[in-house]
């Protein structure tokens, strides 16, 4: 898993999980972030990464980005289910069109591409927990995009050889995690906790999510940049779930809130259960969760407002 001494590019890597992964990359290896910092902050970059700040979109950036690389993780993204519905051409140009232009210039660098794909790409499954071969039913032009990425990265590997691995993030969480509309219910439910304001779950609660550390998402992308498991995609989660009331009390607990935990309407169209079966990335990748929901949350956790 140990990666050195290598050219690296990290596109987002200013973002929530690109820039976690530049971290563990900067010290032994040259890496080179792609990000506009539209949504990453330049002061997640690492001091030993050099940023290339510029659109993924625009030929020249990329190209500059690209060049002599030897592998590429591929993280930039329009990462918002909701803008993806609002303005679907605008998130196709980056998710589709942007991954595309990554893939092209790797045939050309022949440098391999780990791809962050999701769990979008399977909509509301038949069965959980969730394995490879669910049938894929995006629900949103989100879903299509990733879809999209994920079949782009086995036919690169089947048409041209070139060495791929896509990963299906499940629920992803962690520090650096931005608040906002995408941020994800862990963090709408600890700046609520730690603020003293009422917990809002929607719906009953019984909604079951697979809530992963950024940190396991790191180690599975090491472990994806070395495997000579390529052209195949893998789940990426912990093979545990949780409700999202149990989250809620699991959160107010941990931070020593007095919140109240209010229900309000649920979010129409909400995926009743998701989790992950990641037996095939334990079995082709060595992979295996290490940071537990507890130990995860404990470390984002603060005394809220009184």
């Amino acid at each position: 898993m140990d990666i050195a001494g290598r050219t690296v590019l990290v596109t987002g890597g200013a973002g929530f999980i690109g820039s976690h992964l530049v971290e563990a990359l900067a010290e032994t290896n040259d890496v080179r972030v792609l990000d506009d910092l539209s949504t990453g902050r330049a002061e997640n970059l690492h001091r030993d990464a050099t940023l290339v700040r510029g659109d993924l979109c625009d030929p020249d950036t990329l190209d500059e980005a690209m060049a002599g690389v030897d592998l590429v993780f591929h993280e930039a993204a329009n990462a918002s289910v909701a803008r993806s519905v609002e303005d679907p051409i605008a998130s196709h140009q980056v998710n589709t069109a942007g991954t595309l232009g990554v893939f092209e210039r790797a045939r050309v660098a022949d440098a391999r591409v780990v791809l962050a794909s999701s769990t979008a790409i399977y909509g509301d499954p038949t069965e959980v927990p969730v394995t490879e071969d669910e049938p894929t039913t995006p629900q949103s032009p989100y879903g299509v995009e990733k879809l999209s990425g994920d079949h782009y990265a086995r036919l690169y590997h089947d048409l041209y050889g070139l060495e791929t691995v896509a990963l299906r993030y499940f629920n992803v969480y962690g520090p650096r995690q931005a608040g906002g509309e995408y941020s994800g219910v862990i963090t709408t439910f600890l700046e609520q906790a730690c603020a003293g304001q009422d917990i809002t779950v929607e719906g009953d609660g019984s909604q079951i999510r697979d809530f992963v550390h950024v940190s396991d998402i790191v180690r599975a992308n090491l472990l994806a940049a070395t495997t000579d498991e390529v052209g195949e995609a893998y789940n990426i989660g912990t093979g545990r779930s949780v409700s999202i009331l149990e989250l809620a009390e699991l959160i107010r607990d941990l931070s020593g809130s007095r919140s109240e935990i209010v229900h309000v309407d649920e979010r129409p169209g909400d995926i009743h259960a998701s989790r992950a079966d990641i037996s095939k990335a334990k079995a082709s990748l060595g992979f295996e969760p290490t940071v537990t929901l507890r130990e995860g949350l404990g470390g984002l956790v603060r005394q809220p407002a009184r």
